[in-house]
């Protein structure tokens, strides 16, 4: 189990998450340079400029080569005060790039809980299927091990048992694409304990529960056979 699992980790990487075109791209030193109007100013962290632009009609849902919004590159920077702005004055949360990431999976992928929280509070829709994958911003938070994200989706309304094109929810990515480690297991109790489905297999029929004790993850064992989970 453990060569299954390890197999499907590469051809995850090689194929996606990890490399273009698959991967999540910030903006390089190339693009942010030829950037003009509301896009410069928020790559630029010019919050005085976003206000005049704003103030002055600029189109709040413009878009670089890659489709990405102001909005976006606020949350690729991490720049909650660009992104207040940009939200109150109406641009789309809920907008995708040409990868099919929005600003809430760029955030989560990101672990900035405070963006996603804001993106959340402000009408962000977390259930929203993103990436090449067809997957959530919780799925690929719950990879990542990034728990106050993964506990802010949650707590946001995610869909708990979203199946992404590999066959694979949250909670098993959590096994499969974790390192059994404490932020992995940290995910996996907190979609437990929200009543994520722990009997739901992968494509090839196996459970949570095979696929945690195959890759000799103790704890993640004890918590799926303590919520029921079956081999």
């Amino acid at each position: 189990m453990r060569r299954t699992i390890g197999f499907f980790f590469f051809v995850y990487l090689i194929g996606g998450f990890a490399q273009p075109p698959y991967a999540q791209t910030a903006p390089d030193d190339a693009e942010v340079a030829a950037y003009r109007g509301l896009l410069a100013t928020v790559a630029g962290g010019k919050l005085g400029d976003v206000k005049r632009l704003i103030a002055g009609g600029a189109d709040l849902n413009a878009t670089d080569g890659h489709g990405r919004t102001p909005l976006m590159i606020a949350g690729y920077r991490r720049d909650l005060a660009a992104a207040r702005l940009l939200i109150k004055a109406g641009a789309d949360l809920n907008r995708l790039d040409v990868q099919r990431y929005d600003l809430i999976t760029i955030a989560a992928v990101a672990d900035h809980v405070e963006m996603v929280k804001l993106a959340i509070a402000s009408g962000g829709n977390p259930r929203l299927m993103t990436s090449p994958y067809d997957g959530t911003a919780l799925i690929a938070a719950s990879h990542l091990g990034h728990v106050a994200v993964v506990q802010a989706l949650i707590d946001g309304g995610a869909k708990l048992d979203h199946v992404n094109n590999l066959n694979w929810t949250a909670l098993i990515e959590s096994i499969v694409l974790g390192d059994g480690g404490q932020r992995h297991v940290a995910c996996l109790r907190a979609l437990v304990k929200a009543g994520a489905n722990v009997n739901l297999a992968d494509g090839n029929g196996v459970t949570p529960l095979g696929l945690a004790r195959g890759a000799g993850y103790t704890e993640m064992v004890r918590i799926l056979e303590a919520a029921g989970a079956r081999q």
